[in-house]
């Protein structure tokens, strides 16, 4: 196997079903995870539900039904919305499981053996719905006068003995950290965010409860449980084997979270992380939100779409390519229906998905084979080295998480593949000059096997099934092998048969109602 890559998305809170932003953060995530395992690493990808805490309590308290079984009800609803996307997690995790309750419980006792943690009593401001505590100076003024936290939602005034981490003690360790590893928080707005905080001063944390007992039991401390962040950013740690496992996976490589949650993961995490001694995570990337037509979703406001919807609508491929594309990777992003037509019929539909129809519909039809060699021209060797080029390019960008940009770049590759044949005209060539007419269509196989390898990672279904028409092998996927045409050849040699392709992107149509 390769060298290890951990990624993460952030485990998400099943009070309710899944909206758009996390089948965005879950997609962006499996993106880069298959990227990688194309590049050799040897990838673990996790993701999974946080299921405790006082939100969890007050749904279940609402619905009349008992906690655990909303937990496992709601929870199935990520894992199902993870694999309608195709999502290739190696685990899904839920903090209710076994193995999490030993590794929180493993963190505490380091924290403490470090003298980090003591008991007092926690007077102060709570959000339930954020289950974040805030100080005074960070409320903010709603209607009537009522306290907000910054993320605008309701605060109460809690009182409760609890246990504190000693977070004031990590402010310098954490400033340190943000100078010498510009990359630890990205994109680069969000680092200055989390200084900028962070450079406010830290008050130390309370770090469990008392009030409510769904959550992992504080070890030694009867009618405590631990507060839920501590619980859900241990799951990271969980998911390698700490604390008796090999953690051949840890440090994490990337944590891809909201920009919302920035803080807990960029502040907290490694705190805790540098109290209990344990090694921190490479980067923490706080990405952007997904705006309907531009407008935060809410269901005041009615525009709440369940993102199965949207995949029935459209299907999961145009789904994935378009968030994928339309969104700056890092910054917010917006869809609307009419976005997602234009931009999937445009450049799937119009161009990939035709350039390789009208190619294999015109080997089948009049030759039945894969051609072999022609007469070759200088406008050939032009196109392969730029879609080269163009697969180079996403993956530079991938590798720097700009993915947006890495698709942006594979696009300048089919481009170039519908001059090309356009120009070329194989259909006037079959009367004219058919071994010229061979040339061109090699030209394109090779281009578009090159083409449906980078993609493959936005779009794996599609990019699979051309492949498949290819006959490609999934061995012969990857991308230290791009550019090698050596399978060209021996399927030549071996005269296998090039069947009647079926359209894989189709033109989409807008819905009757649009989403």
């Amino acid at each position: 196997m390769g060298d290890p890559f951990y990624i993460t998305t952030a485990i998400s809170y099943p009070n309710g079903r899944p909206h758009i932003g996390h089948a965005y953060e879950a997609i962006a995530a499996d993106a880069i995870a298959r990227f990688q395992r194309q590049a050799g690493r040897d990838v673990r990808f996790q993701t999974g539900t946080d299921e405790h805490g006082l939100k969890m309590v007050q749904t279940a308290r609402d619905r009349a039904v008992a906690v655990a079984d909303l937990a496992t009800e709601m929870s199935s609803y990520f894992r199902a919305m993870c694999d309608n996307f195709n999502i290739s997690y190696d685990r899904f995790i839920r903090t209710t499981d076994s193995d999490h309750y030993t590794a929180s419980q493993a963190i505490w006792r380091a924290m403490e053996a470090s003298g980090d943690l003591y008991l007092d009593r926690y007077e102060g401001w709570y959000s339930v719905r954020d289950e974040a505590f805030y100080d005074e100076k960070e409320l903010t003024e709603g209607e009537g006068g009522a306290k907000l936290s910054p993320q605008g939602t309701p605060v109460t005034w809690t009182a409760e003995e609890t246990w504190f981490f000693r977070l004031s003690k990590y402010q310098e360790p954490l400033l340190e950290l943000y100078r010498n590893n510009p990359d630890f928080i990205r994109p680069e707005s969000r680092r200055n965010e989390v200084m900028r905080f962070v450079e406010g001063g830290l008050s130390d944390l309370s770090v469990s409860r008392t009030s409510f007992d769904w959550g992992v039991p504080v070890p030694d401390s009867p009618g405590h449980v631990m507060y839920v962040w501590v619980d859900a950013l241990t799951n990271y740690l969980t998911g390698v084997g700490y604390p008796d496992g090999d953690m051949a996976h840890w440090p994490a490589d990337l944590h891809l979270i909201g920009k919302d949650i920035v803080r807990f993961h960029a502040v907290y995490w490694p705190a805790f992380l540098m109290s209990a001694g344990i090694a921190l995570p490479k980067t923490v990337f706080g990405h952007g939100f997904v705006l309907h037509r531009g407008e935060k979703m809410s269901k005041s406001l009615g525009n709440v779409v369940d993102p199965g919807d949207l995949a029935s609508a459209f299907g999961v491929d145009a789904l994935r390519y378009f968030l994928l594309r339309e969104v700056s990777f890092g910054q917010d992003g917006s869809y609307s229906a009419e976005a997602i037509v234009t931009r999937v019929n445009a450049e799937l539909a119009n161009s990939f998905g035709n350039l390789a129809q009208r190619t294999l519909s015109f080997i089948a039809k009049n030759l039945g084979t894969l051609p072999p060699d022609g007469r070759a021209e200088d406008a050939d060797g032009v196109l392969i080295e730029e879609v080269i080029v163009a697969a180079a390019g996403l993956k530079a960008a991938f590798g720097d998480l700009m993915l947006s940009q890495g698709i942006e770049a594979w696009m300048r590759g089919v481009f170039a593949c519908n001059q090309y044949i356009d120009a070329q005209a194989p259909w006037a060539l079959r009367k004219t000059d058919p071994d010229r007419m061979n040339a061109v269509l090699r030209t394109l196989v090779r281009a578009i096997r090159i083409l449906a390898i980078a993609i493959f990672p936005v779009i794996p279904t599609g990019a699979a099934a051309i492949l498949d028409q290819l006959g490609v092998a999934p061995e012969e996927r990857d991308h230290a092998g791009i550019d090698d045409d050596s399978w060209y050849a021996r399927r030549v040699a071996n005269g296998s048969p090039v069947a009647a392709p079926t359209p894989v992107f189709p033109r989409l149509e807008m819905p009757a109602e649009a989403a």
